[in-house]
């Protein structure tokens, strides 16, 4: 079954719902207004599932798995803010047909996240779990956020890690800022904390980085370097999704963690899907193979 694991598409009351808003993340007509970014404006195109589900047929796709958007920063919002947007989001995404399916997100304004809304959702059909880069930070972040990790994993589905919102650019800095520097340092960040804290708390738990983590995983031989004991060990249970690469890294990544890590991912709208001049057995990898182990049994 090709899949795309990473793909925003914004259901009607939860667009509604952003265009109520007086304060960011809110939408004024077409434009969307974030703390740590320009305006940027959106094509209504891009969040018409007919137009998006005949994309994924054009793109060979069977399965697209829809994202909240989290450098929104929805997930942070008080819960009576926030509550109302994830419920759109979720229900909007969670009617559409196939190809779509959708990562579950939850509000993290809590001191302690609760579990139970995660729980529902995956029984409801949701493919995982989603959690932004910024949850995630450091021990103290897969510490807080390790009941909603034990629910998610006792139910033998994967976490999905995805940048979270972004601080200001610097004045003058360019449109593509946040993209190439915040959220990569993210998930950067986020990827070495899971080795060093969240993958001892949850050894069982299946974990994809979007964006090959920043290019996390090649830094084995500084790890090295710097007193790692372990650049050489590559973890089964993490999974590096390709959205916004293309031949040169994913193939470094490749070289550093195993074609059997890599899985596609698009971006999509915000970026077309790549592919990368591996081969068709890669190819098949990390179109169908490698997400189907990442997935696991629906």
């Amino acid at each position: 079954m090709p899949t795309d694991v990473h793909q925003h598409l914004w259901p009607p009351r939860f667009l509604a719902l952003l265009r109520a808003r007086t304060a960011p993340p809110r939408l004024d007509g077409r434009t969307l207004h974030l703390p740590g970014e320009a305006p940027y404006v959106i094509d209504p195109a891009d969040h018409a599932p007919a137009d998006r589900a005949e994309l994924a047929r054009a793109d060979g796709l069977d399965r697209a798995l829809l994202s909240l958007s989290s450098p929104l920063g929805v997930e942070y919002l008080p819960p009576a803010e926030a509550d109302p947007l994830l419920d759109a989001f979720h229900e909007g995404a969670l009617a559409l047909p196939a190809p779509f399916g959708v990562w579950a997100s939850p509000c993290l304004s809590d001191p302690v996240p609760a579990p139970g809304p995660v729980i529902r959702l995956l029984h409801r059909g949701c493919a995982g779990l989603q959690l932004p880069a910024t949850a995630l930070l450091d021990a103290a972040g897969w510490a807080r956020c390790a009941p909603l990790l034990t629910a998610v994993a006792r139910l033998g589905k994967p976490l999905f890690v995805h940048p979270g919102a972004a601080p200001p650019a610097p004045p003058g800095g360019p449109p593509w800022w946040p993209a190439l520097v915040p959220y990569l340092q993210q998930l950067h960040a986020a990827w070495f904390a899971f080795r060093a804290f969240g993958r001892p708390r949850h050894p069982r738990l299946r974990v994809c980085f979007a964006a090959l983590a920043g290019l996390a995983p090649l830094h084995g031989e500084r790890l090295a370097a710097r007193g790692g004991r372990d650049r050489g060990r590559v973890d089964p249970g993490v999974f590096y999704e390709t959205s916004s690469y293309g031949t040169r890294a994913v193939d470094a990544v490749v070289r550093a963690v195993g074609i059997d890590a890599v899985v596609a991912g698009s971006d999509r709208p915000y970026a077309v899907p790549g592919v990368p001049d591996l081969g068709a057995a890669a190819l098949h990898a990390l179109h169908t193979a490698n997400p189907a182990r990442l997935l696991g049994p629906a």
